[in-house]
C-alpha cells in the first residue's frame, strides 16, 4: 500500500494536469472503442463475464476442481491458506455475478476487493494441493478457461505450499477469508497492494515476429514470459499478469489496456527480432522516444507497430499533437523513471555475465511504449538474425540465467524507486 500511495500523491498542479490527461484519455479511448467491431471490443482490458456453459465446479472426499469458462483471458492470483485450510483466488476484471447459481455453496464465499480485483474463498475442509491451476485461451474466439485442480495430500505436504494467513494479509485485502467477514463486508487497514509487473510477450496470432529456420518470435518470447513469471511468482514480491498466454493476436492498444486493466505498476514488453542486415546482437532495452536512436531503432519500431496495421488498427492517434502535450505532462515523472528501470535491467544483465548490445540503452517510437502513466521498456532479448542470439535464444541455461537476472532487475528497480518516490513528491 505504502508503495502506491506514494506514486500516487503529489501536488495540486501536478493532480490537475492528471486529471486533464485521464479525461482526454477517457474521450480518445472510448473513441476507438465504438470505432471498433463488438469482438474487439470484448478483448483484454473489458470487464469479463463467466460462461454458464463449460462452468462446473465438482469436489468429492479427495479432490476439488474448479472450471471457469470466461469470456476473455483474466490476470490471477492463487494462493493456499492455512488454519483452517483455504484456497484463494484473485482475479481481475471479472463479474462473480453470472456465476451465483454455480457458487452458491456455504463453503465458498465471493465478491469484489477495495483494490478493483475480485475474490473467491474456497473453505477445504482439509490439505489440498494444486495438480494444476492454469489458462487456456482459445485463438480463435478470444474466450478463456480458468482451471483449479486439487488433491488431497499430507498435513505437511500442504503447509510447505500454503502461506499464513497473516503473511497473506501483509500483501493482500483480507476481505472474504472468513464467513463472518464476507457476511459483514468487513475490510481492514491492513489492506495490502503489492506492484504489479506487466510482461507483454511481443507479437502472436497473425503476427509471428521474425522467423528463422522454422523458429517464431512469437514462441520464443512467450515461452521466456512464462519462465520469468514463473520466477517473480515463487520469489513472492510482486504480482504478475501477461497481456498473452497463448499465440494470439493483441494488438498494441488492447496491449495497454490489459496493463492498465491488471494495475501494473510497470510495463515489459519482450521481443527478439531480427534487422536485416543481421550485424546487432545482445540484449537492448529500448524507451520511447520521438526520435530514434538509430537507423535500427527506426526500423524495429516501424515493424513493431505495423503489425496493427495486419488487424486494421489505426495507430495515427498515436501521434496527435494535443495527445502529445497532454501526455508530456505525465511523461516528466514516467520518461525518468523508465529510464531508470531500463538500467537496473542493464547492470543486473551484465552482473550476470549475459552480453549486452555494445548501446544497451536505445529509444525509438513504439507505440505499445506510450502509455503516460506506468514506466514502460521494450527488451529485445537478442536478435534471430545473429546465429550466436539465436543459439542462446534456445539454451535452457541462457534462458535460465537471462530470467534470474530480469527478475533481479526488477526488483532492484522496485526497491530504487520506491526510496525516490518520496523526493517525485516534493
Amino acid at each position: 500500500m505504502q508503495y502506491l500511495a506514494n506514486r500516487q500523491s503529489g501536488g495540486r498542479g501536478k493532480a490537475c494536469y492528471l486529471h486533464i490527461i485521464a479525461t482526454f484519455l477517457a474521450v480518445v479511448l472510448g473513441a476507438v472503442l465504438l470505432s471498433q467491431p463488438a469482438q474487439a471490443q470484448n478483448g483484454l482490458g473489458v470487464q469479463a463475464r463467466i460462461l454458464a456453459e463449460g462452468s462446473q465446479i465438482t469436489r468429492d472426499d479427495q479432490h476439488w476442481r474448479l472450471e471457469l469458462a470466461l469470456s476473455q483471458a483474466v490476470p490471477f492470483r492463487f494462493r493456499l491458506l492455512t488454519l483452517p485450510p483455504r484456497a484463494v483466488l484473485d482475479v481481475n476484471t471479472l463479474d462473480w455475478s453470472d456465476a451465483a447459481d454455480l457458487l452458491d455453496l456455504t463453503d465458498i464465499r465471493k465478491g469484489g476487493l477495495p483494490d478493483g480485483w475480485a475474490r473467491l474463498v474456497i473453505d477445504l475442509g482439509g490439505p489440498f494441493v494444486p495438480q494444476s491451476v492454469s489458462q487456456q485461451v482459445d485463438a480463435e474466439t478470444g474466450q478463456a478457461r480458468l482451471s483449479i485442480y486439487l488433491h488431497k495430500t499430507e498435513r505437511d505436504s500442504f503447509e510447505a505450499r500454503a502461506m499464513s494467513e497473516t503473511g497473506f494479509v501483509a500483501r493482500f485485502p483480507d476481505r472474504f477469508l472468513h464467513p463472518d467477514a464476507a457476511a459483514h463486508g468487513a475490510s481492514s487497514a491492513s489492506d495490502r497492494v503489492r506492484p504489479v509487473v506487466m510482461l507483454d510477450p511481443g507479437h502472436g496470432g497473425i503476427d509471428p515476429g521474425a522467423e528463422r529456420d522454422g523458429i517464431r518470435e512469437s514462441d520464443l518470447v512467450l515461452a521466456f514470459a512464462r519462465k520469468l513469471r514463473e520466477e517473480l511468482q515463487r520469489r513472492d514480491s510482486v504480482d504478475v499478469a501477461m497481456t498473452r498466454d497463448a499465440d494470439i493476436f493483441v494488438s498494441l492498444d488492447g496491449r495497454i489496456r490489459a496493463a492498465r486493466a491488471a494495475g501494473a505498476d510497470l510495463f515489459i514488453s519482450l521481443h527478439a527480432d531480427a534487422l536485416p542486415e543481421g550485424l546487432a546482437s545482445g540484449s537492448v532495452i529500448y524507451l520511447l522516444g520521438d526520435k530514434a536512436s538509430d537507423d535500427s531503432a527506426a526500423y524495429l519500431a516501424e515493424r513493431h507497430d505495423r503489425a496493427d496495421l495486419l488487424a486494421g488498427v489505426d495507430l495515427a492517434r498515436n501521434t496527435d499533437d494535443i495527445a502529445r502535450v497532454l501526455m508530456s505532462v505525465a511523461w516528466q515523472d514516467t520518461a525518468p523513471r523508465s529510464k531508470s528501470l531500463a538500467e537496473a535491467f542493464v547492470d543486473s544483465i551484465g552482473s550476470h555475465g549475459l552480453r549486452l548490445h555494445r548501446r544497451p540503452v536505445q529509444a525509438g517510437a513504439f507505440s505499445v511504449l506510450r502509455a503516460p502513466d506506468m514506466p514502460s521498456v521494450l527488451i529485445e532479448l537478442g536478435f534471430m538474425s545473429s546465429p550466436r542470439d539465436l543459439a542462446n535464444l534456445q539454451d535452457p541455461d541462457w534462458t535460465a540465467r537471462m530470467v534470474t537476472a530480469m527478475a533481479d532487475g526488477i526488483e532492484s528497480w522496485l526497491e530504487l524507486d520506491q526510496a525516490q518516490s518520496g523526493l517525485r513528491r516534493r
